[in-house]
């Protein structure tokens, strides 16, 4: 059985979070500030953190960088009330593993969840640095490069490229996409990966009307070659 440690000082959120989490066969413990999650996860070495960012006596991201120091490879999920990109952002540079920002469902944390377990399974961790022509991803450190110039890709946008990089040579459904990346098991819009999709090629491609990286196929979905 996993075990996931709840970093988060909003108790009825915790209430919620175990009990659908506990459902799915988790064991749960959880800490209401970030100096007691720190302790908590050194000593009942959980198999992933769900971390929120404001936290009293040491914040999210505090958190995150002493128990990335001690424990390289335990997994964390950033909670964030905070929409800003740079916040988001900052948290992945420090050590975050994925983020998800309130207000979420817990099918989307789920997912996540699920999609984080499978990409540190044994045998399945994604390389760190990924160069394809002129374009190179950094996924430890969250910063891509195109040509040497830096490219300013948003967290979502790692996450396709990250789903689409495991997933090389496959297509992949928008369906799929929306419930990889964006946790839902059904959209009514498949035009949101299209449009994430369109803004992600602008930056990598070198001309997004005639994508050679990702490509489209048509009526399905998509393909990273």
């Amino acid at each position: 059985m996993k075990k996931i440690l709840i970093v988060e000082d909003e108790q009825d959120m915790v209430t919620g979070l175990k009990f659908n989490l506990e459902a799915r066969d988790y064991d749960v413990i959880a800490a209401y500030d970030g100096e007691t999650g720190y302790q908590k996860a050194l000593t009942e070495k959980p198999d992933l953190v769900i971390l929120d960012l404001m936290l009293p006596k040491l914040n999210g991201y505090e958190v995150c960088k002493l128990l990335k120091k001690e424990i390289p490879d335990l997994p964390i999920i950033m909670l964030t009330a905070k929409s800003q990109e740079a916040e988001i952002v900052t948290g992945l540079e420090i050590g975050a593993d994925d983020y998800i920002t309130k207000p979420f469902s817990v099918l989307e944390l789920l997912a996540r969840i699920n999609a984080l377990f499978r990409r540190v399974a044994p045998g399945t961790g994604l390389q760190e640095i990924h160069r394809f022509g002129d374009l190179e991803i950094n996924f430890k450190k969250y910063n891509a490069q195109k040509k040497g110039k830096a490219l300013r890709l948003t967290p979502r946008e790692y996450e396709l490229l990250r789903c689409f990089i495991e997933r090389q040579g496959e297509i992949i459904t928008r369906e799929g996409l929306l419930k990889e990346i964006w946790g839902y098991d059904s959209y009514p819009d498949t035009r949101t990966v299209d449009t994430h999709i369109a803004k992600l090629r602008r930056k990598i491609e070198d001309k997004p009307e005639e994508p050679k990286l990702i490509i489209t196929v048509h009526g399905i979905g998509y393909k990273f070659l």
